[in-house]
């Protein structure tokens, strides 16, 4: 594959930490807006499968935000994605060094490898003072390939919290770029998968700004900035083609979970996208393939069972023989029937002979690596799994055979019927040949 460098290639870092629940995402969230607020040209990324902080992240800048897996995508893919003008701040996931079992692999760490940028580090000071010190020596250590390159305090106590911090890390040779304060209302709030979404949040423009004045009175930005590296030269990538010429894909907050670079590579092998939103109860557009992206059809059941025209439209859609494909919540609406957590069953499309349920929750969660013998998603995919609904009953022809991270055979994946398909597989790139997946990701 040949490198083209653009004329502005860009220039990035990696906002991490050492665990999860760190505030990372606030702290991003702030930097981004902030940035923003000066008149810089500033993007965001997010490390692995995350379908809700890239849209806080474009409402932080009003740029795209793409999702950069290092477990799931080949390098190639990762550069193309990544590359771009201006100042590309990638926030990490979990731990700096967390990934898939059993060597850690997709982590934040892989894609400082990967795209050879420097890491600043975000530590939740709360509860320690002087231990401050070995912690970030210990991570800077660790692997001389993933440069610490600064160290945000993060949830600090008090001026004087902050100097026996600041003073711990004095003969560090990391620069402490900033002490952000505890600050009550500078906070994102969660649900079961995450984040509740953005285009949820009524105060949503209120709380980024919020988050940038802490962030722009507690961090030196110019100083954070001035680490940023130049981004890789973008690579050549494998586009995935499109499944049909017009594409119908759901988009509401039921059906939210879409991945903007498959659907950018539809585009760019000629598809038109049409959206349409079952809340608002729309028809199925006219199209050569139907797509229901995740979310939280859960938290709608009600309403989708109510909406008579888009469930009409998808059942005339299937029986006409156009392709329909659902993924994890889009799978559930596939089915007979949705059970939410209050115990209350909805009846949904009937396409799929499958019962789902919230009222007994069970988390499933890891990457998978599928295969489709057929249908319009044929072939393998790197994938992942990120639900705690419970299958009540799944009857019918597997859509993917499975694999979880590690190799390890998985139970089948998924239902097919005539032209319906689905499963609670997110699909993230291709796989050309799973018997060789370790060398080509």
């Amino acid at each position: 594959m040949t490198a083209t460098a653009p004329a502005d290639p860009g220039r990035g870092l990696i906002l991490a930490a050492p665990a999860s629940g760190s505030g990372k995402t606030t702290v991003t969230l702030g930097l981004l807006r902030a940035f923003a607020c000066r008149g810089v040209a500033v993007r965001g990324a997010k490390s692995g499968p995350d379908y809700i902080d890239p849209r806080f992240h474009e409402a932080a800048t009003g740029a795209d935000c793409v999702n950069l897996d290092a477990w799931a995508m080949t390098p190639a893919r990762i550069r193309s994605l990544a590359a771009g003008p201006g100042l590309l701040l990638v926030e990490g996931a979990m731990g700096l060094f967390d990934g898939a079992a059993p060597d850690g692999r997709g982590a934040t760490a892989d894609l400082a490898r990967h795209l050879d940028l420097p890491v600043v580090l975000v530590v939740d000071a709360a509860r320690m003072a002087q231990s401050v010190a070995p912690l970030v020596a210990g991570f800077a250590a660790h692997d001389r390939r993933v440069r610490i390159a600064g160290v945000i305090l993060n949830r600090v106590g008090s001026p004087r919290h902050a100097a026996m911090l600041r003073s711990a890390l004095a003969s560090a040779a990391i620069p402490v770029l900033g002490a952000v304060p505890r600050e009550e209302g500078v906070s994102t709030p969660s649900r079961h998968l995450g984040l509740v979404q953005a285009a949820e949040r009524t105060d949503l423009g209120a709380f980024l700004d919020r988050a940038a004045d802490a962030i722009a009175g507690a961090v030196d930005l110019d100083a954070l900035a001035g680490l940023a590296r130049p981004l890789p030269a973008p690579l050549r990538a494998p586009r995935l083609s499109p499944p049909a010429q017009v594409v119908a894909v759901a988009d509401d907050t039921a059906f939210g979970f879409a991945y903007p670079h498959i659907l950018a590579d539809w585009r760019a092998g000629g598809a038109e996208i049409r959206h349409f939103s079952p809340q608002a109860d729309d028809a199925v557009p006219e199209a050569g393939f139907v797509f229901l992206p995740g979310g939280y059809p859960e938290l709608h059941a009600g309403r989708i069972a109510a909406s008579g025209r888009f469930l009409g439209s998808l059942r005339r859609a299937a029986a006409s023989g156009i392709p329909v494909y659902g993924e994890c919540g889009g799978f559930m609406v596939l089915g007979h029937g949705l059970t939410d957590a209050q115990g209350q069953r909805h009846a949904m499309a009937g396409l799929l002979d499958l019962e789902t349920s919230f009222a007994e929750r069970r988390l499933h969660l890891g990457y998978r690596r599928v295969v489709a013998p057929k249908g319009p998603m044929a072939g393998g995919w790197a994938a992942h799994e990120f639900h705690y609904a419970t299958t009540c009953r799944a009857e019918g022809e597997p859509l993917f055979t499975a694999t979880d991270a590690e190799g390890t055979p998985l139970d089948p994946m998924g239902l097919r019927n005539g032209s319906v398909c689905g499963s609670f597989a997110h699909l993230i790139d291709r796989v050309p040949d799973l018997s060789h997946s370790g060398d080509a990701m």
